[in-house]
């Protein structure tokens, strides 16, 4: 059952705010998981347990190398994604990135960017990050814009090396330096 309690919000936009995963939405998370266009864009293609959600969700809390939102969209406090950093390496300032908007209906809105935006904010300006990496499928056109719009840019594709539904894609490899992102936003979210 979801905690009906006022979410906890760490990071704040204005479409969207990022606040720590919860037990109380696993069921949620998992719902998500199973949800062939959004397991599809991010290069799964299983389906997924309630066990397998839950301990998911226990090896992410005590990961000391990732940092795990949910994302909410603001105006309704209701959670509509994940956003992550993963091999997060305090010693070289780097880490890399991951993001899936749960439902078809609210992908297009504009969610996905701003927490992509905040998602970087937070690893520049609160880890200390220098350099975030993200590799999306090249069938996700949208994915490679938004995450444009954010700030990534292309350095490498890898060819033919995904199978999604039978079919090779390519895996299009983005990064997003700490300058880059505080030139581009410069007024929105400047560097600290």
């Amino acid at each position: 059952m979801i905690d009906d309690t006022p979410p906890i919000i760490n990071v704040h936009g204005d479409l969207v705010g990022l606040g720590p995963i919860r037990g109380d939405l696993i069921p949620l998370y998992l719902q998500w998981s199973n949800d062939q266009s959004t397991s599809q864009s991010i290069g799964l293609t299983w389906p997924a347990t309630l066990e397998q959600e839950t301990r998911r969700f226990e090896d992410r809390c005590v990961d000391p190398g990732s940092v795990w939102f949910t994302i909410y969209e603001m105006n309704s406090q209701i959670p509509v994604g994940l956003s992550w950093l993963y091999d997060v390496d305090h010693r070289h300032a780097r880490a890399s990135f991951g993001i899936s908007i749960g439902n078809l209906e609210n992908r297009g809105r504009g969610l996905g960017t701003e927490a992509t935006r905040l998602t970087l904010d937070y690893a520049f300006n609160d880890l200390g990050i220098e350099n975030v990496m993200l590799t999306v499928l090249s069938f996700n056109e949208s994915g490679v814009r938004a995450y444009e719009n954010a700030g990534f840019t292309t350095f490498g594709v890898r060819r033919r090396c995904s199978r999604i539904g039978g079919q090779l894609h390519d895996l299009v490899h983005m990064e997003c330096t700490a300058s880059d992102f505080a030139d581009q936003h410069r007024n929105k979210y400047p560097a600290g």
